[in-house]
């Protein structure tokens, strides 16, 4: 039979695979015992540590398990998103340990990313000394210890005059030893079906944005979105908050005392952590940013500039989309970092889950529980945050036809 009319699939399998030999010579056969080997070698490691620890407990009659959880805290919190007293469990207390861990985790995400990209692309200015302030943050803020900016902020903070010599520089705002406090509003239910509204908004818009962009493929006629962005995302929440009521109580912070009362109030414990994380992270994002820019070919800015477009609208529309690229893998390593440095906290007194937990198990003895509660918590909100970045990196990749 000629090779042209060969069975193709006998080609693709290649000649057959001669058995394993019982000999020491045959190298398969040393594979697989090598590999026996060590993972006979890393079970019993594993054995003997589970053993060893379970005849250490039973000694010292430590009981094991989470039903402790159930059991009275007795623990103060000073900071808690839900409502806590010392009389709930240890369950809630944990709660809140992990909410106040979420909220420097997620705004001080946000904040550092912003802060990174204004500082990344001021590194690149044309104003010599924008870019060298710019450039001496980014080598200051990288070269110092987090850990030292934490107490240098919150050493700074507690320096600040008490609530009666508070500083005021805006009608509503203060600034003491006692923290930030800010004007809020009185939240109520009317704000919590706005806020529905505003997200079914958006989800409006993006549905929107989708149908005429598909719409533009098949005709070439651009459309405008924003209309029906305004639409969705201010005029529909505006019309919800209208129909029940348009309740608007603002609070504003007064001195009643010898502290404030109303308003919202950023501690110094968490705005010391916040502005630390942020100011610290920002400063390897500006470098990312910076990275990301200059990957972009230069032909692109002088293709653009050639077509008349100014040196802001070249950035925004052509420039960040493909830097985007470059700039996001690494700037998930930075959301990282950023989340598990928040247990720097303890240092400062600020009760994230690592503060609460490691009370917690000194005052239940459960350690092994502890610690495992405080690795669950940090893989969890890592994990999440590397499955929406990579998600986010897939869809803006560049899609080879």
């Amino acid at each position: 039979m000629s090779s042209s009319t060969a069975d193709p699939r006998l080609a693709k399998a290649g000649p057959p695979r001669r058995p394993i030999r019982l000999s020491w010579s045959d190298e398969r056969l040393r594979g697989i015992v090598w590999q026996l080997l060590v993972v006979g070698v890393v079970v019993a490691i594993f054995y003997w540590l589970w053993s060893n620890t379970v005849h250490n407990l039973e000694v010292r009659r430590i009981a094991t398990g989470f039903g402790f959880l159930g059991r009275e805290a007795g623990l103060p919190i000073g900071e808690s998103l839900i409502a806590y007293d010392p009389t709930d469990t240890y369950r809630r207390a944990l709660m809140v340990g992990v909410l106040n861990t979420l909220k420097v985790a997620v705004v001080g995400v946000v904040l550092a990313t912003i802060l990174g990209t204004l500082v990344g692309i001021a590194r690149l200015s044309h104003n010599w000394l924008l870019s060298k302030i710019a450039g001496l943050y980014v080598e200051i803020i990288r070269d110092l210890p987090l850990l030292l900016q934490l107490l240098f902020w919150y050493t700074l903070l507690q320096s600040l005059p008490a609530p009666r010599q508070a500083l005021n520089p805006v009608d509503g705002v203060f600034l003491s030893n006692r923290g930030l406090l800010l004007p809020f509003i009185e939240w109520m239910p009317a704000h919590n079906w706005a806020l529905v509204a505003l997200i079914a908004g958006a989800v409006g818009t993006l549905l929107f944005k989708r149908a005429m962009r598909a719409r533009q493929y098949a005709d070439g006629q651009p459309r405008r979105v924003w209309p029906a962005a305004l639409g969705f995302m201010i005029g529909l929440p505006l019309l919800v908050w209208i129909a029940n009521g348009a309740p608007f109580t603002p609070d504003i912070p007064a001195l009643r005392g010898f502290n404030f009362q109303g308003g919202i109030t950023m501690t110094p414990e968490y705005f010391a952590l916040l502005l630390g994380l942020v100011t610290y992270t920002a400063g390897f994002i500006a470098e990312i940013v910076r990275a990301g820019i200059q990957a972009v070919n230069q032909g692109q800015w002088e293709a653009a500039q050639a077509l008349g477009m100014r040196r802001g609208d070249i950035l925004n529309r052509i420039v960040l989309p493909q830097a985007l690229r470059v700039i996001i893998p690494p700037m998930t390593s930075q959301y990282l970092n950023l989340t598990k440095n928040s247990s720097l906290a303890v240092a400062i007194g600020y009760q994230d889950i690592v503060s609460i937990a490691n009370t917690t198990l000194n005052q239940t003895g459960q350690a092994i529980e502890g610690i495992a509660i405080i690795m669950a918590v940090y893989l969890t909100i890592s994990l999440s945050i590397s499955f929406f970045m990579n998600w986010y990196n897939a869809r803006i990749a560049l899609v080879e036809r």
